[in-house]
């Protein structure tokens, strides 16, 4: 059985989009702070130097894989379509869900070998201003690596299954597990006479149990694999929906790669510097964009099927506000605070004070970005609830396109911190493109509706600047990890009591979220 929270059943819980949110939220958390963990003991152990990109750049033809066949294009393209044939006949739902499993562990198989095979020839391509040594040890990686997206097509399966019966625990404890395996692999693994290797076989390991935590739940709801190999009506549906997205994300991906070869001809450990002042960045996104589009999605899949327009439109909105509410004073505390963030998490052992120093100034672009980077998700997500996979790929494409040309500039100009800029200029001009586009389809609202909010709670978020300001201060005399810890923590509730005493309707769906748990 699952958990209780309260008298409120974990099954009530996940079909609130708030408490839905909340779950997804939450151990967004836990497995943020795994993920901060994981980055220390990379940075703490290797430095920002080759060893530490050769690990980071063997995630990219794995990656050109798995983001473009599978983590971004099936489960927008699966749920919409699984949820349809499902409502008719359960039992061809579920042959619906094996036909395509089986396809893509088929595809995702030869892929794969097709990795281990050329990886020698594909590496220095990715790579090139590495020296050959590093090239090698990436190549080495890169094979191993490509194991664990053979787990990650089964885990992602599911995954798309239970979401569409709006069941977020296992889903949301699964990325947990994944860090965790890492984690293995960085303090055992590399520990023993596999060396650099254990960082590979953590991945493996750590998508392994990816997949493993979700299996009980899928059986539960009444999955059985079945050996089906059938290209069905609706399985053709799915991959014509994902045609879409796999042009868009292969340009993403092909664009991360583009990145990857920039950074590499920067200074050593250029490679290093950006991923992590990309995956420090991403700590706001998982715990509100994504949790928030997640949790929405399933809903405005089964609103746009039923034809519930100004349902669609209500729902979409609300979360739409909440995410502003949420990521305007993180934006703020993450600028403000760039240096600090990246000095706590990063700077030990071999992470010198100028890795620190380039990686605080690398996420300070980062974060500008973060408005834009928590509503694409939203909007694409709408888009594809509609069926509709092809408009946020087109803006995806601009915006991508505009990247590399920043990274060509700003990487030359500025060096890591350059990357960061033009990544936020991109999603930027991304997001604009979605908001265009959202209109012109048919997801007409009025344009109060978009910015009285969004001014409302930028108003709110500037007003806690000074209080930053003043309070550095105050608490200069303490280390720098309670100084940060009690300031965030003063300008957060700061921000939320403002946002009471302004009578903010997000505000108070706050304390309706803990009253699901503790009710």
């Amino acid at each position: 059985m699952f958990p209780m929270f309260g008298r409120i059943s974990l099954s009530k819980i996940e079909n609130s989009i708030g408490g839905a949110a909340a779950i997804i939220a939450v151990f967004s958390i836990f497995t943020k702070l795994l993920g901060l963990w994981r980055d220390r003991l990379l940075s703490s152990s290797f430095g920002a130097g080759e060893i530490l990109d050769a690990y980071l750049a063997s995630f990219r033809l794995p990656d050109l894989v798995f983001n473009v066949l599978i983590l971004g294009a099936f489960s927008s393209s699966f749920i919409p379509v699984f949820l349809s044939y499902f409502q008719k006949d359960k039992e061809e739902g579920w042959r619906l869900a094996n036909a395509t499993l089986n396809l893509l562990f088929l595809i995702i198989f030869i892929l794969t070998i097709l990795i281990i095979v050329f990886a020698k020839n594909l590496v220095p391509l990715i790579v090139p201003g590495l020296s050959s040594e590093a090239q090698e040890v990436t190549v080495k990686l890169t094979r191993i690596i490509s194991l664990s997206i053979l787990f990650f097509i089964f885990s992602n399966v599911f995954s798309a299954i239970l979401n569409s019966f709006h069941k977020f625990f296992l889903y949301s404890l699964a990325p947990l597990l994944y860090n965790l395996g890492i984690i293995f692999g960085i303090l055992f693994l590399t520990k023993t006479e596999l060396g650099v290797s254990g960082l590979a076989w953590g991945v493996v390991f750590g998508s392994f149990l990816h997949f493993l935590i979700q299996v009980p739940g899928v059986l539960k709801l009444g999955f059985r694999p079945q050996f089906l190999f059938s290209f069905l009506p609706g399985v053709k549906k799915i991959f014509l929906l994902m045609v879409p997205r796999f042009l868009g994300l292969a340009v993403n991906q092909v664009n991360i790669l583009l990145t990857t070869i920039i950074a590499s001809f920067l200074v050593s450990g250029a490679i290093t510097i950006y991923n992590l002042a990309f995956n420090l960045n991403s700590v706001p996104v998982g715990l509100v964009g994504i949790p928030l589009s997640l949790s929405l999605f399933p809903i405005l899949s089964q609103a746009a099927a039923d034809g519930e327009n100004n349902f669609f439109k209500k729902k979409f909105l609300e979360t739409l506000k909440q995410i502003f509410y949420f990521i305007l004073p993180l934006t703020v505390v993450f600028f403000f605070f760039r240096q600090e963030i990246a000095a706590i998490i990063l700077k030990a052992g071999l992470f010198t004070e100028k890795d620190s120093f380039l990686t605080g100034q690398t996420l300070g672009y980062f974060s500008l970005s973060l408005l834009a980077q928590n509503l694409i998700p939203l909007f694409s997500r709408a888009f594809y609830a509609k069926q509709d996979t092809k408009t946020p790929v087109l803006a995806a494409c601009f915006g991508m396109f505009f990247n590399f040309l920043g990274c060509l500039y700003f990487g030359k100009l500025m060096g890591p911190p350059g990357l960061g800029l033009a990544f936020t200029l991109s999603s930027f001009l991304n997001l604009f493109l979605l908001f265009s586009f959202f209109k012109k389809k048919g997801f007409k609202f009025e344009k109060e509706e978009f910015f009285s909010p969004l001014l409302k709670f930028l108003f709110l978020s500037l007003l806690i600047i000074p209080l930053i300001v003043f309070l550095k201060v105050l608490f200069a005399f303490l280390p720098v990890f309670l100084e940060t810890l009690i300031i965030v923590l003063i300008v957060l509730l700061f921000y939320y009591f403002l946002s009471l005493l302004f009578k903010i309707e997000e505000a108070k769906k706050v304390k309706d979220i803990f009253k699901l748990f503790y009710a």
